[in-house]
């Protein structure tokens, strides 16, 4: 096993996900390989900065867990750069405010660096349901639109474009390599939920650096919580649109062979059996079948138009983002 310090950045931005960040900063404390140290970046929001300090305040002096306040501009990207520029470790792992990681999350990411061409490495996350059970209109294919892992990812440790941002970790090297998180294309408190920043940075790495290894463990696993207001179709379309938004932003930046390589097979044979399945349940009179069936399709419409209007803009430059490098070295 590698035995790499790995620092743990927790990006915050609200209070009513205090007793989130709580979970989600313990479950960190009882990892099995300890953190370095965990890292809370706090977007724009002083209130919750100053009860995040209080709250920690006896961790100060150790190190354990630092309060940090975002540097950039307002946005998950920008918080993230905060965290990897004052992170001590030589691995970074990000974990979503609003998820718990289970006790050998850190191990696995540990073990996968014990190769020296592995620049990233990410997990498996599962939703935890507001209502207790996933809604039975709600198919796996589409479970990244609530940030958890989907079906038509393969299981097991393997080699992937890119790794999914709320359960990640990447060497330090790779930031020195690639810059940071670009800014203008991920998550901004709760407005229109764009995202694919990590898919970009991902890709930008391995371009940096050809000989890169990104993988995924599905044992390293996160339980993430999934909203109320994010069981209804209304969320998924819009969260659909806005893939389909940021996708359009990463073609254009890093061309569509690349920017929409893994997309292709998850549309052409992901989701056509996802189709067939629910077609084939509805027909068995298991509950939720047609409606899988009909979410898929519109889901993949509504994504395709949303790229489409982002493709339009980002050709009249209506749509940027920017990557900055990383300053290092803050303690």
């Amino acid at each position: 096993m590698s035995d790499l310090d790995i620092s743990v950045v927790i990006c915050v931005y609200t209070e009513d996900r205090w007793e989130d960040i709580l979970a989600a900063v313990s479950s960190v404390r009882a990892q099995s390989r300890p953190a370095l140290e965990t890292l809370l970046v706090v977007d724009h929001n002083p209130a919750l900065l100053d009860r995040l300090a209080k709250e920690y305040k006896d961790h100060k002096e150790t190190g354990e867990v630092r309060v940090l306040a975002n540097a950039g501009p307002r946005g998950l990207s920008a918080g993230r750069n905060t965290g990897i520029a004052a992170a001590r470790g030589e691995v970074i792992a990000f974990l979503d405010d609003d998820a718990v990681a289970e006790r050998e999350w850190l191990r696995r990411f540990a073990e996968a660096y014990a190769d020296p061409r592995v620049m990233a490495v990410g997990g498996r996350t599962m939703p935890i349901w507001a209502s207790g059970r996933r809604p039975a209109w709600f198919p796996e294919e589409f479970d990244w639109v609530v940030g958890c892992t989907y079906r038509g990812l393969p299981p097991g440790l393997v080699r992937v474009r890119n790794v999914l941002g709320g359960n990640a970790s990447f060497r330090r090297t790779a930031f020195d390599a690639a810059g940071g998180f670009a800014t203008g294309i991920g998550r901004d408190g709760d407005k229109r939920p764009l995202g694919c920043e990590e898919t970009e940075l991902c890709i930008r790495l391995t371009r940096a650096r050809p000989d890169a290894i990104l993988l995924i463990d599905d044992r390293a696993v996160i339980h993430h919580r999934v909203p109320e207001a994010r069981e209804h179709f209304g969320y998924f379309r819009t969260r659909a649109y806005a893939e389909g938004l940021s996708k359009a932003l990463v073609a254009r930046s890093v061309g569509a062979g690349k920017g929409l390589e893994s997309e292709r097979r998850y549309t052409t044979r992901v989701l056509p059996a996802g189709v067939v399945r629910g077609l084939r349940d509805a027909v068995l009179a298991r509950p939720g079948g047609a409606g899988r069936a009909g979410a898929i399709v519109a889901g993949v419409l509504t994504a395709a138009g949303g790229y489409v209007v982002g493709s339009v803009r980002a050709r009249k430059g209506g749509a940027t983002f920017s990557v900055v490098g990383i300053e290092g070295g803050s303690q």
